[in-house]
């Protein structure tokens, strides 16, 4: 067996618009150049796994051999199975086994493609090199077009247990007349600019305006306090030492981030942005294949055999 089976594996991030992929190396979590491309325009699951297929030969060209492929995959998905119960975004891979759909593409074994939550992931990443490193008990809180969540014990994600919700998500958990998913994501920015202003804009371009604009500036000031609220309610059950905030949203934590942390005042853990960004959820996915940090991951370190390079 070569050492580049030994060590390295492709991970892949699947966003809302976008998919990352990488090569992730076994040790310090090193990344590859990392690969971006838009979703397919034709909405179709061989276009989609095409893509996939086609980002990883290029993200591993002259790497050698590659021992499988961890994804990052948003939910409803069953992480196990590799079988994707999405309806509402990427529809077209309802019912799809993503996990023998990519692995027939490389020409592999179904056992050689493992996936895993994209925020338990964002976690995993921050947990082994980013702003959680030597955090006992660590919560992560991805910032977009949804809010995504993910509890973890000593770098292992848990999704039960003392103070963790139902699955580890947040998003949908009753909040202030509605849920949380209303008040802290992208459409939560929207719809208070909007109902400021009466005009509908893109996040990226509030943020913009804020230095200028009172709209725009009070809107982020309400979002950090959406979200510190959030936290004190939701997360001292669960005793975090830290909690790491990702996600789209927060390369404007500057406009939200000092209300949000005045609202938690008193509490005991700390709130960190994610060091490693876009990144997190590649190392993360990485993590889960080599240390089983992941149910679904069948090669981690301590497992009894090895796949054959392709």
């Amino acid at each position: 067996m070569t050492a580049a089976l030994e060590k390295s594996v492709l991970v892949f991030d699947v966003g809302g618009s976008h998919i990352s992929a990488a090569v992730c190396h076994r040790g310090a979590y090193r990344l590859s150049p990392t690969i971006r491309a838009k979703h397919p325009v034709e909405q179709s699951c061989d276009a989609f796994v095409g893509l996939l297929h086609a980002l990883g030969v290029e993200a591993s060209a002259g790497l050698g051999a590659i021992e499988g492929a961890a994804l990052a995959m948003p939910g409803p998905f069953d992480y196990q199975t590799g079988v994707s119960h999405m309806r509402h975004k990427l529809p077209y891979l309802f019912g799809v086994n993503l996990h023998h759909a990519l692995a027939e593409r490389f020409g592999w074994q179904a056992s050689r493609v493992c996936s895993l939550n994209d925020a338990a992931a964002f976690l995993l990443g921050e947990s082994a090199a980013g702003a959680a490193r030597g955090t006992a008990r660590t919560v992560g809180i991805t910032l977009g077009t949804g809010v995504g969540s993910a509890f973890a014990v000593d770098g292992r994600v848990v999704t039960e247990g003392a103070g963790v919700p139902p699955g580890g998500e947040i998003w949908n958990l009753p909040f202030e007349g509605g849920i949380v998913e209303d008040f802290v994501s992208t459409r939560a920015v929207q719809a208070n600019y909007l109902k400021r202003v009466g005009k509908l804009t893109e996040v990226a371009a509030i943020a913009a305006a804020a230095a200028s604009d009172t709209a725009a500036a009070e809107t982020f000031t309400d979002f950090g306090r959406s979200l510190g609220t959030a936290m004190r309610i939701l997360l001292p059950a669960f005793a975090p030492h830290v909690v790491v905030l990702g996600g789209g949203i927060t390369r404007s934590a500057p406009l939200f981030l000092p209300e949000a942390l005045r609202v938690i005042q008193g509490l005991n853990f700390l709130v960190r942005v994610a060091e490693m960004l876009e990144d997190a959820a590649l190392v993360g996915a990485g993590v889960a294949w080599f240390t089983g940090s992941n149910s679904s991951s069948p090669h981690s370190d301590a497992a009894d055999r090895h796949v054959q390079a392709v």
